[in-house]
């Protein structure tokens, strides 16, 4: 649906129903897909026919999910996964093994920089960490002869830095690797990366995209314009045969779409990690307001960080859409629309008072959670980002008074009414 607007999109893209096929996208809630000859499902099992034959590697509804997210991004091909956890892994290891070496910039999720920084280390995959505000000579001195790819988040979690997507792109294919984005924050409606360079989108699809708090999900969106072939020494497991798949070669066989062919049959085969497609079918339901959902997003939170900036009781606030703020000008350049509907401030006495605040909320829940209509808060030296030392929290953005602060879609002045009797609690 290329040529339609990015809200018929959220609506219609993924699924288009047959003459008496059901309207609304069908749960197919099966493991197993039957088949009328062994040669047919030998040729399944080859790569050298499309179809389904078990939901690990790939179900319809998952499938009709992530040509929807496919096509939101303006990408060539997607997959599905369990989690944002496991996009980012997957995102990853698909391009790496031990020994290699991935550049990312240092604000980023508490549970990604555990990801990269501990548990893939352990798997020989190392990291080096760079300001998302690197100068391209700091940038450039972060890479190696064995760096795979680069990663970065649009908009940070929680320290709501915007990456210049650009730069850390130019960076990336000058050293001959794409570059990945997790567009979690942003979402297709207010930043699509693979427009400004970017090769690999993800997203964890728990926040905005699903919407409601109901089931946790990933995305994992091919850009299909990183030329594989031209670094094939950086990537053999795109571009030699894979023994695993009866020597099938990605970029041969699938052509812009290797990344996430390769992805799907090796990677969800061996690790699995599929998304239900039950929790695919509420996922579409979310996708279907999340162009009406997040311009709301986007307007109460502007509301809050312009009450919390006016503040006395109030130390500092982050927000892209505020004109004062130092990430404003790059929000103008890559979010021009809005940011989204999350914010970060501290209050005037430190963590103990950002605690008592947190504990005199009434309509704001504390849950570890964020980004969906319900408005939340969460305090990251405390909870998302405990496992940090200080230098890491420092590195991250996130300082020991930071409340993060998600702004749902109800009543600006409700939200606002609350935040005021909280601050006054204390």
């Amino acid at each position: 649906m290329s040529s339609y607007s990015i809200e018929t999109k959220c609506v219609q893209s993924g699924y288009t129903p047959k003459n008496g096929e059901p309207r609304v996208l069908p749960i197919v809630q099966s493991t197993t897909f039957k088949y009328a000859s062994t040669e047919q499902m030998g040729r399944l099992f080859d790569l050298a026919e499309s179809g389904y034959f078990y939901t690990r590697l790939a179900n319809p509804t998952n499938d009709s999910v992530a040509a929807k997210i496919c096509d939101l991004e303006g990408g060539v091909a997607a997959m599905l996964t369990s989690s944002g956890q496991s996009a980012s892994f997957y995102a990853i290891f698909n391009l790496c093994s031990s020994g290699d070496h991935v550049v990312s910039s240092s604000s980023v999720y508490g549970g990604t920089y555990n990801l990269f920084a501990v548990t893939m280390k352990r798997m020989g995959i190392d990291f080096t960490f760079v300001s998302p505000h690197a100068s391209a000579e700091e940038l450039n001195a972060a890479f190696r002869p064995e760096t795979k790819a680069v990663f970065g988040e649009t908009i940070a979690n929680p320290a709501l830095s915007v990456l210049d997507i650009e730069k850390f792109a130019h960076a990336a294919h000058e050293h001959g690797v794409p570059l990945i984005i997790d567009n979690t924050f942003a979402t297709p409606i207010n930043c699509r990366p693979f427009e400004w360079g970017a090769d690999v989108v993800i997203h964890s699809t728990t926040k905005y995209m699903d919407g409601h708090a109901t089931n946790v999900g990933g995305c994992i969106v091919d850009g299909g314009r990183f030329d594989w072939d031209s670094h094939a020494e950086k990537f053999p497991g795109l571009t030699s045969p894979d023994d695993s798949y009866h020597g099938v070669t990605y970029t041969k066989q699938f052509g812009s779409a290797a990344f996430i062919m390769k992805a799907m049959a090796q990677l969800m085969r061996d690790l699995g990690s599929i998304q239900a497609p039950m929790n695919s079918f509420l996922l579409n339901m979310g996708l279907e307001t999340l162009h009406l959902r997040v311009p709301r997003h986007c307007e109460n939170a502007l509301k809050v960080a312009k009450f919390l900036a006016d503040d006395s009781r109030i130390s500092w606030v982050r927000y892209p859409g505020l004109t004062e703020d130092s990430e404003y000008a790059l929000a103008q350049k890559y979010l021009p629309n809005g940011s989204c509907g999350v914010l970060s401030f501290g209050v005037k006495g430190g963590r103990d008072a950002a605690v008592r605040f947190m504990d005199s909320l009434k309509l704001a829940a504390i849950v570890t959670h964020v980004a969906d209509c319900r408005t939340c808060v969460l305090h990251p030296a405390s909870h998302t980002h405990r496992q940090m030392n200080d230098e890491e929290l420092q590195n991250a953005g996130v300082t020991p008074d930071l409340i993060r602060f998600s702004v749902g879609i109800e009543g600006s002045a409700d939200i606002i009414a609350d935040i005021d009797q909280a601050l006054s609690a204390i």
